[in-house]
């Protein structure tokens, strides 16, 4: 119950202080020219900076980012709404408004604009994780098994066993002693180029030869 009763006391004084503070914006604009709806705009102009700029700078404030911006613009509508509330304490004549004043009035809408648009749009992170404060887990040492010693150096040397014998050439044939002249030459030709003997397989290709007989003629060129 009490704390109810509480709640609407203050609910009560924040209303008293706000229409006086209303109060004292829309005189100050109408001395300093502004009439009409125009004065009526300037204290929601005032009091609509002084409320964005509170929010943000508790949103700031809560995501742990600096929040210089915001307490200058507080600051700035704070000065505002002071300082109409004491122009209106009759420390200044509202019928001879200073050119100054007159300046600051008229300039207010795009200071309060200006303000405004740079708290909406300033860049804020809302989704960023807490940095994890925990300790990076101790990883233990990985054991690598030994490799085997390697096979002793006189086994690694061990000769490889022999290849077997190639199948000795059939003896030499009767053969035409033109085609064996003929082969010579290309044996010599071959061995000016590459350096080495002709063997069977070159002769087979080279005159079209069958097997055997290019085995032949080989034989009489060896």
């Amino acid at each position: 119950m009490f704390r109810s009763i509480r709640l609407d006391a203050v609910l009560v004084q924040a209303v008293i202080a706000g229409a006086l503070s209303f109060a004292h914006l829309h005189d100050l604009a109408a001395a300093a020219g502004q009439d009409g709806w125009k004065a009526w705009a300037y204290p929601v102009s005032v009091d609509l900076l002084l409320v964005a700029a509170w929010r943000r700078l508790r949103t700031l404030r809560a995501q742990g980012e600096p929040a210089r911006a915001a307490w200058t613009w507080f600051a700035v509508a704070l000065a505002a709404s002071l300082g109409a509330n004491v122009a209106t304490a009759g420390l200044l004549d509202l019928n001879d408004v200073p050119d100054w004043l007159r300046i600051l009035v008229a300039g207010w809408p795009a200071l309060a604009f200006l303000g405004g648009t740079l708290l909406v749009h300033s860049p804020t992170n809302p989704t960023a994780e807490p940095v994890d404060s925990d300790p990076l887990p101790v990883v233990e040492p990985v054991t690598v098994p030994a490799e085997p010693d390697p096979a002793p150096l006189a086994d690694a040397l061990e000769p490889a066993e022999p290849a077997p014998a190639l199948p000795a050439a059939p003896p030499p044939a009767d053969v035409p002693p033109a085609l064996v002249d003929h082969a010579r030459k290309l044996a010599d030709a071959h061995r000016a180029t590459t350096g080495s003997p002709i063997d069977a397989a070159t002769l087979r290709d080279r005159l079209g030869l069958p097997g055997p007989m290019a085995d032949q003629l080989a034989a009489h060129l060896a």
